[in-house]
């Protein structure tokens, strides 16, 4: 239920709704907008049932949702809402890139991604310390060893690094280190650890799940909104299909969609969505075209040696092309890179 209030509604009017909403033992999300203050109510709407609301001054209508997301829902949060991470904004007006290496594989190889990345226009370093991977003999990830890189990257480049997370022991040693969390494909569902990750003060990065539809996805950030943290980004990685030509199908539509749906920046990876490299820059600016809010890049010192995902990763130079090819459709868009 949203309670949308009259334009210019005093402070005093909504402070009574919102004292009703509450003495029913409900919640009260107030989105104040520059003309227009909405009420969403969370919880059992039954509660309400004795009160007619709209009788209430400056009260101009009630709205009913009825999608199961409503923290997540543009009906309760008609605004954009901005996620700061570190030092940069998602969802305002740069097309935020993140760029690093798929797994971390030691100090050198991360430093040197670092750097070269942010001297190609990259705002974010990503990188895996926790590696869930298809195969239990697989490389796993140097895990608290290689948070300790990403922090020392941090420091010496000014980037801010996201990691993703598996476990709530990861949880407790990455918030040590990083500037924001990511909850990979694997773990969109993993409904304890979205819960943990929205108990952190640490924005969270939340992947799009293999086969998951939108409305699912938007319920999994509901899970993390839902225990204070509103600082989700979301991120569409391409979906399981019957189509083999590509390692994913990446789901263009699914960036106006949330945008239609929902309040929450989104941003793309092209990377783990296509499994090749040279489908990376065309879907980048596919992606940039839709309204997508960042692009997430995997890049490597030497793709051909990389311990994961080194088929789909750029090099330097490759990542370099990238932003300077991008550059001019941004800028059309009217963002800034």
């Amino acid at each position: 239920m949203i309670i949308v209030m009259k334009p210019k509604a005093k402070q005093v009017s909504i402070d009574r709704v919102k004292a009703i909403i509450e003495e029913k033992g409900l919640y009260a999300h107030i989105s104040a907008g520059h003309e227009v203050t909405i009420i969403g109510v969370v919880g059992d709407k039954a509660k309400l049932m004795d009160q007619n609301l709209a009788i209430y001054d400056e009260v101009d209508k009630i709205v009913y949702v009825t999608e199961s997301y409503k923290l997540a829902n543009k009906k309760f949060h008609p605004d954009p809402t901005i996620v700061n991470v570190g030092n940069v904004t998602i969802g305002g007006d740069t097309t935020v890139i993140m760029s690093g290496p798929c797994a971390v594989e030691s100090r050198q190889q991360l430093l040197a991604t670092a750097h070269a990345i942010k001297k190609a226009g990259a705002h974010i370093l990503r990188g895996g310390a926790y590696k869930p991977r298809t195969s239990p003999y697989a490389f796993q990830g140097l895990e608290e060893e290689g948070l300790s890189y990403m922090k020392e990257a941090r420091e010496e480049t000014g980037l801010p690094v996201v990691c993703e997370v598996t476990s709530l022991d990861a949880i407790e040693s990455a918030v040590k280190y990083v500037d924001m969390l990511q909850i990979g494909a694997r773990n969109m569902q993993n409904f304890y650890l979205l819960k943990e990750a929205g108990k952190t003060d640490l924005p969270v990065l939340l992947k799009r799940g293999l086969s998951a539809t939108i409305d699912e996805w938007l319920n999994a950030a509901e899970y993390i909104i839902a225990e204070g943290n509103p600082n989700v980004v979301l991120c569409e990685r391409g979906i399981r299909t019957f189509e083999t030509a590509t390692r994913n199908t990446l789901d263009i539509s699914a960036v106006p969609a949330i945008k239609a749906k929902s309040h929450l920046p989104i941003i793309v990876d092209p990377s783990h969505a296509t499994g090749v490299r040279d489908y990376v820059k065309p879907l980048s600016m596919a992606a940039v075209a839709a309204g997508a809010d960042g692009l997430m890049i995997e890049t490597h010192p030497d793709p051909s040696t990389a311990l994961s995902d080194g088929p789909q990763s750029l090099s330097f130079d490759q990542f370099e092309v990238l932003t300077e090819e991008l550059r001019p459709l941004v800028t059309l868009l009217g963002k800034k890179l």
